[in-house]
């Protein structure tokens, strides 16, 4: 596996930290989405890898190696040595559900070969539970899937994706790799603590929350936010929900993407069940970092290899926790994974993995997620 990485700040020229000739490499834009909108983004990428596969993401802040950018775009190019990939985008304004955009995506690919899946998903239409239900509901379909939301810093108005053109809304990217030689692990965590009484969802569809305990949410929800409620959808990033189906499934924690003022309800990123339990949570910078460390910990456990790629996705309210000290939890995992992997990723709405040693993938907000790649 070879990797090239590149970074541009706002105003700036392109700075390359490696700059090896790459044959048809898989090319992973995460920047700023003022950034993306730009109209000649496209070519841009495209006249610096001519041959490339270029898969864009909006994001909510940019990694790379140990450092957090905002304002910015980077890239890192990969060319695999004994993997396959093959990379399919498909609108939701195409579909009349997420579920079937979801398969329609699965289908396209060789699901009998098919290793791992890699998401970069719209982030402000696309339901990420239904999209995963969608993507797995395919006969045949066994692979990993990891990924995430794309974000729109903390601003919530519009985010951008695309593969070999210019970003635009509504899109969902997934990446298939095939071989026997790549070496994938992944992990999830956390960090944060519920407090308050655990109370249960009585009305809500899909990832529209309308009443809890039999009162309206989004009114439950500004009682405990107080003077910060004037502030919605943002501060709600720093007050998640905790929400668990029943006593068998693991607790996922759901981040509020919007607000209906008029239904008094909330718009989560991922699926928030009838009649599930839900408590707020809230963290500390110390725990999230910790929490971070906690991942790496979950995603090197049991791999053969060391990884060369690490592909971080962690989301936009941890960032607003950490504020100075966003680096913190980035170093984190670069200590436990080891300095030979090459790091990427973003700053998302919403972020893709299984539980450590299980395949099945899941929604989360508010984690740090990794996926860890070798050859």
């Amino acid at each position: 596996m070879k990797v090239n990485q590149a970074k541009r700040i706002k105003g700036g020229e392109w700075e390359f930290s490696q700059n090896q000739p790459l044959k048809e490499p898989l090319v992973l834009v995460f920047g700023d989405r003022f950034l993306l909108e730009d109209e000649n983004i496209h070519s841009e990428i495209k006249n610096l890898f001519p041959d490339g596969h270029l898969v864009f993401g909006s994001t909510s802040g940019e990694i790379m190696e140990t450092n957090v950018f905002e304002e910015s775009i980077i890239i890192t190019a990969i060319e695999f040595e004994r993997t396959n990939f093959s990379i399919v985008s498909e609108n939701i304004e195409d579909y009349v559900d997420i579920e079937k955009m979801g398969a329609a995506i699965s289908e396209k690919f060789d699901t009998e070969q098919l290793s791992h899946m890699f998401i970069v998903s719209d982030g402000s239409f696309v339901n990420g539970s239904g999209l995963i239900e969608g993507l797995e509901s395919v006969d045949g379909f066994k692979a990993s899937i990891t990924g995430g939301l794309c974000g729109d810093g903390a601003r919530f108005e519009k985010t951008l994706t695309s593969y070999n053109e210019n970003p635009k809304q509504g899109e969902v990217i997934a990446i298939g790799f095939y071989g026997k030689e790549l070496e994938v692990s992944y992990a999830n965590f956390g960090g944060w603590t519920p407090f308050g009484p655990e109370r249960t969802i009585t009305k809500s569809e899909g990832n529209v929350l309308y009443e809890i305990d039999g009162k309206p949410a989004l009114d439950l929800y500004k009682k405990y936010l107080g003077e910060k409620a004037n502030e919605l959808p943002q501060a709600a990033l720093l007050y998640p929900l905790t929400v668990q189906q029943n006593n068998e499934s693991e607790p996922l924690v759901r981040t509020i993407l919007n607000i209906d003022e008029d239904s008094s309800s909330m718009i989560l990123a991922g699926d928030v069940p009838m009649n599930s339990k839900v408590q707020l949570m809230m963290s500390t910078m110390d725990d999230i970092a910790e929490g971070a460390s906690s991942a790496a910990e979950l995603a090197m456990r049991d791999r053969n290899k060391k990884p060369e790629l690490a592909i971080l996705v962690s989301c936009v309210g941890r960032k607003l926790v950490l504020d100075q000290r966003t680096e913190d939890e980035i170093e984190e995992v670069a200590d436990v994974i080891g300095e030979q992997a090459k790091i990427t990723g973003f700053y998302s709405y919403g972020e893709m993995a299984p539980f450590a040693g299980k395949n099945e993938c899941q929604l989360h907000n508010q984690t740090m997620t990794l996926t860890l790649l070798s050859e």
